[in-house]
């Protein structure tokens, strides 16, 4: 398998533009949390933990959008639901607890991205709109267009890491006047995710036949493939089809694919319910410690507050 994927050429394995711009993007992050932090208002030290959770989100970035991870998606559903997965439920998570709060809300103050970040944060519209786009997304015909498609491909992918970034913010976030949802509700609103994005991935697991056609055409694979090999590469090519890049059926393939979805997803959402526990536990901690503290010291409680 790995073999037959250097046919496609270093460019189409290893996206070197991809991966530049994602070194620029990670630089300009390290140098406004580094040496240019005192040009953003109210700025803070970052810590390392901060600077360690960006850092993954980029890796991860590179690895489903830039690495042979996402030639294979062309290939192997399985392998583009693996890309789906980490890109929309693990990146968004690792990129918000990555942003210091001081620049967050710097950079959300913008008069242009204030009014509308506020409307597709709130937690029931970025519900809705996130697992109703993806569970769009996975419609046969919608898909096979948005594949095949370069502009529409881009656009849809940009619109759906948007709105899985504008789902997970209410949950992780740290910002006061951005809390939308208290400690209970947040364990809610998981548990809603979880069950909206299950349709989706019941619809493609339990399925009889494929029910994709840029995995079993051969005409559809190729525009598709089209769209992250060069033109010269897929004329080499001659008369190969997605059979041979599989080692699986088309049906067992999409199935797999169903079953690595909802796995990682369960992997992410328990650790951010596990996340968002231990903060509670440590929120909860804190107000007693003060507490205890202003019982001590006999300290009147309009003081205390502030």
């Amino acid at each position: 398998m790995i073999r037959n994927l250097q046919l496609f050429g270093f460019e189409a394995l290893w996206s070197p533009f991809f991966f530049v711009s994602l070194c620029i993007v990670t630089a300009v992050y390290f140098i406004f949390t580094g040496p240019l932090r005192y040009r953003v208002p109210n700025n803070e030290q970052v810590s390392v933990k901060t600077k360690a959770y960006f850092s993954l989100a980029m890796l991860l970035l590179y690895v489903c959008k830039g690495g042979p991870l996402d030639l294979l998606g062309h290939l192997m559903f399985s392998a583009h639901m693996t890309q789906m997965a980490l890109v929309y439920l693990a990146i968004p998570p690792l990129m918000i607890l990555g942003i210091p709060d001081w620049l967050a809300r710097f950079l959300l103050h913008q008069k242009i991205i204030k009014p509308l970040f506020r409307i597709f944060t709130k937690p029931l519209i970025a519900l809705l709109i996130f697992n109703g786009l993806f569970s769009l997304y996975h419609i046969p015909l919608i898909f096979d267009a948005v594949k095949t498609d370069m502009i529409l491909h881009a656009a849809v992918s940009i619109l759906l890491f948007i709105a899985a970034f504008c789902m997970w913010w209410p949950l992780l976030n740290q910002l006061d006047e951005h809390q939308t949802l208290s400690g209970i509700k947040k364990l809610g609103y998981i548990f809603a995710n979880g069950m909206l994005l299950t349709p989706a991935c019941a619809l493609i697991i339990f399925a009889d036949t494929s029910l994709y056609a840029t995995y079993t055409n051969s005409q559809a694979w190729v525009n598709a493939l089209a769209l992250c090999v060069s033109p010269s590469v897929i004329a080499s090519l001659g008369e190969i089809g997605p059979e041979m890049f599989n080692v699986l059926p088309p049906a067992e393939d999409q199935q797999l694919g169903g079953v690595i979805m909802k796995v990682i997803q369960e992997i992410v959402y328990g650790t951010i319910l596990g996340y968002i526990f231990f903060q509670w536990v440590k929120k909860e901690r804190e107000q007693d410690s003060l507490q205890s503290f202003d019982s001590k010291y006999d300290v009147p409680t309009h003081l205390s507050s502030h």
